[in-house]
Parts: structure tokens; C-alpha cells; sequence
């Protein structure tokens, strides 16, 4: 079985009850739409996070967001295929996997692209207490040629997208922070997915993100939710 979520952010608690109440066994994959936060304190912190999730009977399957490191950047992470697309996964957790963007991936027989990153509105706040921010949290131009190559090579037609952020369009302005001044986010990300989703014909759109549960047209965003992965 393949299962979905939204950021966990580093707390597995609700993914800990579904592994009990579903019975689930380490050939089930969760994917988690970005902000897993696995890898974000860095150190012993992020390998306790590791050490337990490996606990647990289910392949996790993450998505970059903007509250962790890229996998490339940190020692110990190997590329390796996986359902015929590209993650990065350590030895000593063959079961927490994390997509290199632009890769296609057959999920179920549905031919499935990720686009990782976003920007962070609380960039400012975490470099003022010295939490974690990496200026490569959004795509560089570089993956953005990688992902457009790859749907270009599929006609611009795949069964699902998995992203972090979503297209400007599909923005849920009502779950925006208060006091952040929308006219200082950096949207290219979200305009870049505009010109993505315009091109793209598709039956399925999964994001994360916002912290909010949302279905608009073809795309859905996800939080607490953990449910099948579906069209």
C-alpha cells in the first residue's frame, strides 16, 4: 500500500498511531509532501529521529521542502534507483528515502513527478535564533531545467505531481500569516509552478505547506491527513 501526508516537521506521532492501526509493513511507503523534518537540527536529534522511524514497519518516501537539508549536501546520503526514479537514502536507513527533484517515479503504475523546495516567510526568525535555513531551500534553475526536460520527455503528461509548494494560482490565501508582508515573499517557486501546471496535463496534483487541508480542482492540499495515495 501507498499512503500520503502533509510536513510533519520532525513529530512522527500520527505517523507512529497509523503504523498500529493500519498494521502496516515496511513495503508500505509513506510519502510526506516536504518539511519531513528528518533533516533539521543535524546531530544527535536528527539521528534519534531516524533511529526511531526506522522503528517503525513503513518506508517513508520525502519530498524537499523548506525546513530541512537537501540530502546531497550532507555526508553519508548515496544516490540509489528506487521505483525507477533517483533518492537519496544512508545505509544505515534504507527505509527513509528522499526524491531528488525532477525524478519520475512509478507509484503504483502511476507515473509520478516530484518538485521539491519553497520559500520560507520565517527565514528572518530562524536566522535571529540561529534555527536552521539553507539558501537552497527553493529550486535552482538547474533542477527547474531538470524537471522541464523530464516532462518535456513525457509529452507533458503524467498520472501525479508531488510538490512542497503549489502553483500561484492554487495559493490558500486565507491560511496566510498574519503580519507577513506578502509583497516581500519570493513566489518565483509558485509562479515557475504557474507556467508548470499551464503546460501540464495531469490527473492529480499533491501539496503540503500551508498547514491546511484543501481539494481545488485537480490539486489537493495536504496536512494531518494521512490517506491513500490515489487519482
Amino acid at each position: 500500500m501507498i499512503y500520503i501526508t502533509g510536513d510533519t516537521h520532525g513529530r512522527f506521532e500520527r505517523v507512529e498511531q497509523f503504523c498500529k492501526s493500519q498494521k502496516t509493513k515496511p513495503q508500505d511507503i509513506l510519502i510526506i509532501l516536504g518539511d519531513a523534518g528528518i533533516n533539521f537540527s543535524g546531530g544527535l536529534r536528527d539521528q534519534e529521529k531516524k533511529r526511531f522511524l526506522s522503528s517503525l514497519p513503513i518506508t517513508l518516501f520525502c519530498i524537499h521542502g523548506n525546513h530541512e537539508k537537501r540530502p546531497q549536501t550532507i555526508a553519508g546520503y548515496q544516490l540509489q534507483e528506487w521505483h525507477g526514479g533517483q533518492v537519496y537514502v544512508e545505509a544505515e536507513y534504507p527505509h527513509l528515502c528522499f526524491a531528488k527533484d525532477g525524478e519520475l517515479f512509478d507509484l503504483d503504475g502511476k507515473r509520478t513527478i516530484v518538485i521539491g523546495g519553497a520559500y520560507s516567510v520565517d527565514k528572518w526568525t530562524r536566522l535571529m535564533y540561529g534555527f536552521g535555513w539553507w539558501p537552497d531551500e527553493q529550486p535552482t534553475d538547474a533542477i527547474k531545467q531538470d524537471v522541464q526536460r523530464q516532462l518535456e520527455q513525457q509529452n507533458w503528461n503524467v498520472d501525479v505531481v508531488l510538490s512542497h509548494t503549489v502553483p500561484l494560482k492554487y495559493e490558500p490565501t486565507e491560511v496566510f500569516l498574519e503580519g507577513v508582508d506578502q509583497s516581500q515573499v519570493d513566489k518565483s517557486t509558485e509562479q515557475w509552478l504557474n507556467q508548470i501546471e499551464n503546460q501540464l496535463t495531469y490527473r492529480k496534483w499533491y501539496a503540503g505547506h500551508y498547514h491546511t487541508e484543501k481539494e481545488m480542482d485537480q490539486l489537493e492540499i495536504m496536512f494531518e491527513n494521512i490517506k491513500e495515495f490515489s487519482l
